[in-house]
């Protein structure tokens, strides 16, 4: 069974790369250039959320949300609380 699931494995891992180097310049780009804009910062988060999953994707969700923690700790915490409904669900409790 393991061997079948093999190539949707290796494609899920890919993916994950090939997302991992999309949102990393962008992520850098937006803190370096301090945006301080909410929608852009949320879409961002929004689409980080998707991998984070995978370790390299959390790294860049958790660097996204310290930065935006100065700028809206409100909308920060919410993002956590997703991460944490999300992927977390032992430690959640409702």
């Amino acid at each position: 069974m393991l061997e079948e699931l093999r190539p949707l494995i290796e494609q899920i891992q890919a993916l994950h790369l090939q997302a991992y180097k999309l949102y990393l310049p962008e992520v850098d780009t937006l803190i370096r250039n301090k945006i301080k804009d909410d929608k852009t910062i949320q879409l961002l988060l929004d689409r980080l959320l998707d991998f984070c999953g995978e370790e390299q994707m959390l790294s860049l969700f958790k660097k996204l949300c310290r930065y935006y923690w100065d700028i809206n700790p409100q909308a920060t915490a919410d993002y956590i609380q997703y991460y944490r409904e999300i992927y977390d669900a032992d430690s959640y409790e409702n």
